[in-house]
């Protein structure tokens, strides 16, 4: 079964507008390094203005594959970019066994 890895991050709501473009723009850079790992199966980008929370949920086919993310430099910038931002993210970032799925 897949692993599942979150990272979930919240900001303060004066900074949802920021956060919103910084992810918009994210997507250029991070889209063909997280493409070049081995063992992607879906990466998912999210906002919630009302909880002021912002998400990356990917699916990966193991544990090894998921933690690539840990280690993946364009990541790494981006994580710096938004906590400079004021976006505190949770520690550690989660990778779930996948026990059913629908």
């Amino acid at each position: 079964m897949a692993v599942v890895r979150i990272s979930l991050g919240r900001f303060d709501a004066d900074r949802y507008e920021t956060v919103r473009r910084l992810l918009d723009q994210s997507r250029e850079t991070l889209v063909p390094a997280i493409r070049a790992l081995r063992g992607n199966r879906a990466y998912y980008v999210g906002v919630d203005r009302e909880t002021n929370a912002m998400t990356n949920v990917s699916v990966w086919e193991t544990r090894d594959d998921a933690e690539q993310m840990a280690t993946l430099g364009a990541m790494l910038d981006w994580a710096k970019t938004f906590a400079e931002t004021g976006v505190r993210f949770e520690r550690p970032i989660t990778n779930h066994e996948t026990l059913w799925m629908l």
